[in-house]
């Protein structure tokens, strides 16, 4: 029996895998883009940039149009790996709490071999000598108690210490932090890495979990850039190496798929690819017929509404799926594909969608919260908290602002409620009760006690 075939076979009637042996478990690659919207991608209609290999992947594999993350990185990688909106355990920008148990951990309790390789930005953020950092700095999760068996990473440690993420690198593997790799590129070691990590690991269930750095700034040359063959320009920043950095981020998916093929494991391999935020401020691209600029940190449509691709040939069919997704949804969904549902002793506000991957209506979620405030952290004094929920058609921030959002693009219509009708009354009242759902215990201290970028109380 195909694993396509035992997958529907088992699927209960709620949408649930589940157990299966570790034979029959597929591995999982998720890669996860840094500051890249939906527009950067061909497949959704970005013109800008050349992206064949995401494409293909779009082309054969299932693309989500309403897939969502959060405005700002480490705000969707907490949500992300812990399953957890952020009001229940946010702390500082650059922070994973510690104790906090992962999608590493939970892949490994399910005889996974775990990796993570990439960017890791969750163990200390603030510099020394910035007001309040002594109360955060070292108070967050170190890789090796995120749960993966083995760790390849950019800035691991406190911030003085994470030196370049792209030429002449540095990174912690596995403990030992190896500084400025002259003549390396930081993305070519992590795809090295995570190819040898499969060979080695090959005749086990592998989960793989690539944060990447691309396309995050600093906007520097890459390995395909004009100028890269001039060591002394490799670190110089402008934004017209933006479409190298988009450019070279697809063919590092591309090596990924090609060596994954290489060894023979394609069709047991499923493949995800997301992105935590959108596109800096400072790029604009060519979307469809207009421009659209980026919308990093901002909880706009276009900072938070992101690609979503996941490819598994011979077990996912090509298509769209227009289904509701958030950055809380993966922890649940790789519990299901790894073939056991999530017991009582792990909490998430995800919902899964891997029903949905196998043909399924599953129960995708009506609508999604956000609780957003990068604060406190270092450069983080332009920021503000905001809290908001929508579903397929409306907005709605808990100021009382309503947002027409309906659509595939970046729509985003504020409504006058002097005009308001049957359809945005009730949308009103619906998205109003999920943002006070959501707002009620338990919550971080965090969540209810708002501070400045400094970590002092706003009055």
């Amino acid at each position: 029996m195909t694993i396509r075939a035992m997958l529907f076979a088992v699927l209960s009637l709620v949408g649930i895998f589940h157990s299966v042996s570790a034979a029959e478990k597929p591995n999982i690659i998720l890669i996860m883009a840094d500051d890249l919207g939906m527009e950067g991608l061909g497949c959704y209609g970005g013109k800008s940039y050349k992206t064949p290999h995401l494409d293909k992947l779009a082309e054969q594999g299932l693309r989500f149009t309403h897939a969502y993350s959060q405005p700002l990185c480490t705000p969707t990688r907490v949500q992300f790996m812990t399953g957890k909106y952020n009001q229940r355990n946010w702390q500082a920008f650059g922070i994973l709490p510690k104790g906090e148990k992962t999608f590493g951990h939970l892949m490994s309790e399910r005889d996974y071999k775990t990796l993570i390789a990439g960017k890791w930005q969750l163990t200390s953020y603030d510099p020394p000598d910035f007001p309040g950092a002594e109360k955060r700095r070292g108070t967050g999760t170190h890789p090796k108690d995120a749960g993966f068996d083995e760790y390849m990473l950019f800035h691991s440690e406190e911030t003085e210490d994470k030196g370049s993420r792209y030429a002449n690198p540095t990174f912690m593997r596995n403990g030992t932090l190896n500084k400025e790799l002259t003549g390396k590129y930081g993305e070519d070691l992590t795809v090295d890495y995570i190819l040898d990590f499969m060979k080695r690991k090959q005749d086990e269930p592998m989960f793989v979990y690539y944060p990447m750095a691309l396309p995050h700034w600093p906007m520097v040359p890459t390995p395909i850039s004009k100028v890269w063959s001039d060591p002394s320009r490799r670190l110089e920043e402008s934004t017209e190496y933006f479409p190298d950095m988009v450019e070279y981020m697809d063919q590092l998916v591309g090596r990924i798929v090609e060596g994954v093929d290489k060894l023979g494991l394609r069709k047991k391999t499923l493949i995800i690819f997301y992105s935590d935020n959108g596109t800096d401020l400072r790029i604009t691209s060519q979307f469809k017929n207009r421009s659209v600029k980026g919308g990093k940190g901002q909880p706009t449509q276009t900072g938070i509404r992101v690609p979503l691709i996941v490819n598994w040939p011979g077990q996912i069919q090509s298509g769209i799926c227009r289904d509701l997704i958030d950055a809380s949804d993966f922890f649940p969904t790789l519990a299901d594909l790894s073939g056991e549902q999530l017991s009582q002793d792990w909490f998430t506000d995800g919902v899964s969608f891997a029903p949905q991957l196998v043909g399924e209506r599953g129960t995708p979620r009506d609508s999604a919260f956000f609780w957003y405030d990068p604060r406190p952290g270092w450069d983080k004094d332009q920021f503000q908290r905001d809290i908001f929920a929508l579903d397929k058609q409306y907005k709605l921030f808990a100021d009382g602002r309503l947002f027409n959002i309906r659509g595939t693009g970046f729509r985003e219509k504020l409504i006058d409620p002097q005009q308001a009708t049957a359809e945005t009354k009730a949308a009103r009242i619906k998205l109003q009760a999920v943002i006070e759902k959501m707002m009620q215990p338990p919550l971080s201290h965090a969540a209810t006690h708002e501070v400045d970028a400094f970590g002092k109380p706003v009055n």
